[in-house]
């Protein structure tokens, strides 16, 4: 099981890192097209989540892998279970219905990290 968890983190972690980084270093009038969400934020607040995804990325490897504080790794699950709540929010809001099952998977695989990372496979 603990394999399994790590797959998870691995998975999550490169999908955060490349949508983080790509909102972060892609100007947030070319993200519309692929991203129409972006138009209902400003710049700054598209840089932050792409920021908070990068964080949250490297928060699910790299102290699990070092073993330097790996408290961190289940807290940056939880913080893209908050990510995906915030998404799933602004799809919703915006009538965007077919964007919320990625959202939900997603939560839930950050939940199933949250859960194996502090309950019975923590590091």
């Amino acid at each position: 099981m603990n394999t399994f968890v790590w797959v998870l983190q691995i998975l999550l972690a490169v999908a955060f890192l490349g949508a983080g980084l790509a909102k972060v270093i892609t100007p947030r009038a070319k993200l519309a097209g692929p991203m129409p969400w972006v138009d209902d934020f400003g710049d700054g607040s598209v840089k932050a989540i792409g920021g908070l995804e990068v964080l949250a990325a490297l928060g699910l490897v790299l102290p699990a892998a070092t073993k330097i504080a790996p408290v961190l790794t289940p807290l940056a699950a939880v913080g893209i279970g908050l990510l995906m709540i915030g998404a799933g929010m602004t799809h919703a809001r915006r009538k965007e219905w077919s964007n919320l099952g990625a959202n939900v998977g997603l939560l839930v695989l950050a939940g199933v990290i949250a859960w194996a990372r502090f309950g019975p496979y923590s590091l």
